[in-house]
């Protein structure tokens, strides 16, 4: 699926189009902590593109400050990466380089994936902002299914929860845990509390978390020569298996 396709569905009013290219300087100087990160970033990177900039005066929804966060802005923006680079981290850079709350589109090899990740005010250093969460994403490609066509009908920013920028970004992340959600059992479907979507968000991280503990399980099992201990490992997999069973269930 096109990230044109994704950024029609927001349906964005044209007062807060931006459509300027993002130069690497940016992410060099603010999102790459290690010289392997500079050069992922200076490698990986087709085009980084600021596609709006979604802020009270261009939608009219109010912004959002407490103690913890401020909300003034949200960006739209849209990168291409070249097919051999590291999808993941490159888009996690890019969350941690640009100040705003993002609503991130990254194309690659095909596909196109939908990122966030909230923010917040760092407690280290004053006037710093830094992820307050992991980055939450799905990825979309083509034939659309009607799990992707039901997503694409929940974006635009009209549907969204709008008492402010806050509610507003958590809705997509929200829309984003229903399609992660309806790739396990089939159905898109966006919960009517902030309570039982918080408690399906924590299901998702969870089952990532013990997906990557069955891999590490299931290498160390291949190689273990031990009878004993091998079979130790393979009930241990059962039972994350089982317990996986059960949070899809929960979904």
């Amino acid at each position: 699926m096109s990230a044109a396709a994704i950024i029609e569905a927001l349906a964005i009013p044209a007062n807060a189009l931006v459509g300027q290219r993002v130069p690497k300087k940016l992410l060099l100087e603010q999102g790459a902590p290690t010289a392997a990160d500079k050069r992922l970033i200076q490698d990986g990177i087709e085009e980084l593109f600021w596609v709006a900039a979604l802020k009270p005066s261009t939608i009219g929804v109010p912004a959002y400050r407490d103690e913890i966060r401020e909300y003034l802005e949200v960006a739209v923006l849209s990168a291409t990466f070249r097919p051999s680079a590291k999808g993941a981290r490159l888009t996690e850079l890019i969350h941690r380089g640009i100040p705003y709350p993002l609503f991130l589109l990254a194309s690659q090899a095909g596909s196109t994936s939908v990122s966030l990740a909230p923010k917040r005010f760092s407690q280290a250093e004053n006037a710093q902002v830094v992820l307050e969460s992991h980055v939450t994403s799905v990825s979309l490609s083509l034939p659309q299914s009607k799990e992707q066509a039901s997503f694409l009908a929940s974006l635009p920013i009209a549907a969204q929860p709008a008492r402010n920028l806050f509610t507003m970004y958590q809705g997509w992340i929200d829309g984003v845990a229903a399609l992660e959600a309806a790739h396990l059992t089939g159905s898109f479907v966006l919960l009517d509390s902030a309570d039982r979507a918080a408690k399906r968000r924590a299901a998702l991280d969870e089952r990532v978390r013990l997906e990557r503990e069955m891999t590490v399980l299931r290498s160390r099992a291949e190689s273990e020569t031990q009878m004993s201990r091998r079979v130790d490992l393979n009930i241990e997999l059962k039972r994350l298996e089982a317990t996986l069973a059960e949070l899809a269930r929960s979904l």
